[in-house]
Formats: C-alpha cells, sequence, structure tokens
C-alpha cells in the first residue's frame, strides 16, 4: 500500500482488516466535535447492536462472507487480495491470544469484538480457498456440524456418558476410529508406519503447537486412558526427581545432559499444571504480564530518581522490585498488602 499504513503497536495493534489510510479515505473527518467521549460512542454503538440483534447468526455469517469475498474481489481492498494462507498466519495467531486477553478482562463487549476478529480469520482462510476452488465457508461449518453430532452419540445417539471422563474418553475412540476409516479409504491404511499412526492415541496433536502446549496435550491425551499419576503428590515427587537429575547433569557440565533433563523439568512441570487443572500456558502468560508491569514499574522508580534502570547497582534494583511489587499487591488487594507488610 503506497500511503503510510498505521497500525497498532503491542495492545494497541489495529486489526488486520481494519486497515485504514488516510489517502484512502472516502469521508473526510468533520471540522468540529472531534472529540467524542467514548462512553457516548459506546452507548450509540450499543444502541444500534442491540436494534440488530433480532437478525440471526446465521444471516451476519452470510453477510461476512459476502463481505470478504468483496473485499478480494476485483476493485475491492488491495490489500485483502494480496493476502494468502501463509501471510495470514501470524495474526490468526494473534487474534486467538487476543481473544484470551479480552476474555480476562471481563470487558464483554470486547470479548465479543475479538471473537469476531478471530472469526474473520476463518473466513478469510475459506474465502481464500473457495477462490482456488478447494472449499468454502459453508464446507466448514457443515464439517464442524457433522462431526460434533459424530462425537456425541451420548447427545444424539443411543450411548450413554455417566460423566466428562467417559465423554472425553469415548471422544478419543470416535476420532481414533475416523482417522482410521479416512487412512483406509485413501489406500494408506495397509503399510506399517501408516498403522503405528492410526492407532496412536497421541496422533492428531499439532508438531507446530508451542512446546507448553504441546507438552500439556500429551499428558492430557495420555491421561484419558488411565495412564496417569494417582495424586499430586506423585507428580510432585517426579519433578523432585527431575530436578535431582538436573543438578547432575550440570555438575557433569555436559550441554547435551543439562538440555535433556532441563526439558524432564518443564514437561514435569506443565505434567503437574495439567494435574492440577490449570493451564500452563495461560499460567505462564499471566507470570509473563506479571513481570513485564513489575519490571516498567521498576524502570519508573528509577526514572523518578534521574537514573536509568542500568545504572542502578544489582542490590537497588532487588529493592526497586520489592517496591514494585509491594505496589501491584497494593492495587489489586489493599487487605493483602497491609497483611503482608505486618509479617516478619
Amino acid at each position: 500500500m503506497s500511503a503510510p499504513v498505521y497500525l497498532k503497536i503491542c495492545t494497541r495493534r489495529r486489526k488486520v482488516l481494519s486497515l485504514q489510510t488516510r489517502k484512502h479515505s472516502h469521508r473526510p473527518m468533520p471540522p468540529t466535535k472531534k472529540r467524542i467521549r467514548k462512553s457516548k460512542k459506546r452507548t450509540v454503538a450499543r444502541k444500534t447492536s442491540s436494534g440488530s440483534r433480532r437478525e440471526s447468526a446465521g444471516v451476519w455469517f452470510e453477510r461476512l462472507v459476502a463481505l470478504q469475498a468483496r473485499l478480494r474481489a476485483r476493485n475491492g481492498c488491495p490489500w485483502d487480495v494480496e493476502q494468502t494462507h501463509s501471510s495470514l498466519r501470524t495474526y490468526l495467531i494473534e487474534e486467538a491470544y487476543e481473544v484470551l486477553e479480552a476474555l480476562e478482562s471481563g470487558d464483554d463487549a470486547k470479548f465479543a469484538e475479538e471473537l469476531g476478529d478471530l472469526l474473520l480469520q476463518v473466513v478469510f482462510h475459506a474465502q481464500i480457498a473457495s477462490e482456488e476452488g478447494r472449499f468454502n465457508a459453508a464446507d466448514v461449518v457443515r464439517e464442524i456440524h457433522q462431526k460434533m453430532v459424530r462425537r456425541h452419540p451420548h447427545v444424539f445417539g443411543e450411548k450413554r456418558a455417566k460423566d466428562a471422563t467417559e465423554v472425553l474418553k469415548n471422544w478419543e475412540q470416535i476420532k481414533a476410529e475416523e482417522r482410521h476409516a479416512q487412512n483406509s479409504q485413501q489406500g494408506t491404511g495397509t503399510s506399517e508406519k501408516s498403522e503405528r499412526t492410526i492407532s496412536s492415541l497421541l496422533d492428531g496433536i499439532p508438531h507446530s503447537l508451542p512446546a507448553v502446549m504441546q507438552g500439556y496435550q500429551l499428558t492430557r491425551r495420555a491421561s484419558r486412558i488411565g495412564f496417569d499419576w494417582e495424586d499430586v503428590e506423585g507428580v510432585i515427587a517426579k519433578l523432585q526427581e527431575e530436578l535431582s537429575e538436573l543438578g547432575a547433569a550440570r555438575a557433569a557440565q555436559s550441554r547435551q545432559h543439562i538440555e535433556e533433563e532441563l526439558g524432564d523439568v518443564l514437561f514435569a512441570a506443565v505434567n503437574l499444571a495439567r494435574f492440577l487443572k490449570i493451564d500452563p500456558e495461560i499460567a505462564l502468560k499471566r507470570t509473563n504480564a506479571k513481570f513485564t508491569s513489575r519490571f516498567c514499574e521498576m524502570e519508573r522508580l528509577a526514572r523518578s530518581s534521574g537514573r536509568a534502570l542500568a545504572d542502578v547497582p544489582r542490590s537497588e534494583m532487588e529493592l526497586l522490585w520489592d517496591q514494585a511489587k509491594a505496589a501491584e499487591l497494593e492495587k489489586s488487594s489493599p487487605v493483602r498488602a497491609r497483611q503482608a507488610a505486618l509479617r516478619p
């Protein structure tokens, strides 16, 4: 695009399909009333959306599909036309994480908006495939609808499931049967290699997943058939065992061995998170956000004393960290902060 493109940076990024340029703007900004309060804007937006809620999700989905087709059509948006499945990969991941961030914010309007952005990515990919004659948005919806019916025989069939654990066990069994049938139709179910892949309970877990998420999925999948610890103490003992082995590897000064043992420690920690019913990816993301917040506060405190954080002695950095932590605690829970201050 020839004109400057204004993108959101960090958490203020503009969405993929909200890219605008001043050159291509067809509606001039009004000379007056430039500053409109956000609350007023939101009120108007909510009134408009409430009036359109009478229309079904299907109607709006068809409009979205038609809109994306128009954007990629002749005389559409040059940016949209240039996109491919590969070029959109980053945005797909970004939108998924922004949905999680909006979910945790407790802001329903933001949550709905981010879910819409993620849905747009699905429609975008379907439109590209449709133009190439491979599949379209209707195929995507039909496939997931039929899959959900197949994998819920306890709801839509004669099978019964006494609890969620049995539901998940049946789900994996049905999924394995589907893969076997698919590979048989393709004529690949007879080779030894294909048979190993088809019969594996772990089949289908993407190798492209981040390592923490992949480890979580692997241990969760294995636990569904009973390959799991009996209680959390067993998982903690395993984590301690792996830490001990990491210590031995460090003593041996073998980099390869250290890497292997550190991987075992991380895997055991992921397993512990799963056993405690905590998603390790989300837990780590929150810790990353907490560290970022405290570190930025340290930088602010250093600047307030006329120094850059890099110029602050290491021992004083620890004091700044404690101050940042206390300020964060005070902001989130004044009662807890006072209790912590009274501890010896």
